[in-house]
């Protein structure tokens, strides 16, 4: 049985607006209670559910700003769960933290890929999963306002609308997660620029620390949607030893 260790000070919730709710799925009551303590004294409102469909039911009536979720739940397990919190609504996609196991990891890459924004694994400090929760809080909640649309952005048949977060190739739309998007908009928006995995987890995810094969994973997955053969990419295109260039360029059409 993974336990957390022991909490220390939390770090304080941001002051501005009311307390961020946050549900946490978690089956072991030891480890539930050590997150919700720890989470309800950093000044977050907590709630707990204990099992996968239980989940489900609480995030309606709870309507988390986050949800913590384990991986391994009775019923339904946590992967099943994020891909239906996921397709809950319309609305923004809800944050998602998981908490794996450490030899879970083709199960972490998987819930990267369904869309989680974070990830810790057990045994786990209290105060970084705060610290985490607070990141992914961040980033979710820093979208300016839709004052003054943003332009749309084309390289050769592809196409980001940041305003309406859609993006298109050829003329179909493409299916991305909230990350996949914003990974999108920001390397178009940086032509014939590398960025280092670290500076993308910095400027795309707003994280100071964290696994950089979470970028990896989500590169791979655009390069699923937006290439016209993935194994061979020509619009994000990898610089060894270096990071990532978008090269607007590869976009044009073949005339």
């Amino acid at each position: 049985m993974h336990r957390a260790t022991p909490p220390s000070a939390p770090p304080p919730v941001p002051a501005d607006g009311p307390p961020r709710r946050v549900l946490v799925v978690e089956d072991d009551p030891t480890v539930a209670e050590v997150v919700t303590g720890y989470l309800s004294r950093a000044g977050y409102t907590t709630a707990h559910a204990a099992d996968g469909f239980a989940a489900l039911d609480r995030a309606v009536e709870f309507r988390p700003h986050l949800v913590v979720l384990d991986l391994m739940l009775p019923g339904i397990d946590g992967l099943e769960v994020c891909r239906r919190l996921r397709r809950a609504d319309g609305g923004p996609a809800l944050p998602v933290v998981m908490l794996t196991a450490r030899g879970e990891e083709a199960d972490r890459i998987l819930g990267l890929e369904l869309g989680a924004d974070d990830y810790v694994t057990k045994p786990f400090s209290p105060r970084e999963l705060v610290l985490r929760i607070g990141s992914v809080l961040r980033r979710a909640e820093s979208a300016p306002p839709a004052a003054a649309p943003a332009p749309v952005l084309r390289a050769g048949d592809l196409t980001a609308d940041p305003g309406g977060r859609r993006a298109h190739r050829a003329g179909h739309e493409l299916s991305l997660t909230a990350r996949e998007f914003d990974l999108l908009v920001f390397l178009m928006r940086n032509p014939g620029r590398v960025f280092a995995r670290e500076e993308l987890l910095q400027r795309v995810w707003g994280w100071e620390f964290g696994d950089l094969s979470t970028v990896t994973v989500h590169v791979r997955r655009l390069r699923e949607k937006i290439e016209a053969d993935p194994a061979a990419p020509r619009l994000v295109t990898t610089v060894w030893g270096a990071g990532y260039r978008f090269d607007p360029a590869e976009g044009e059409p073949e005339a």
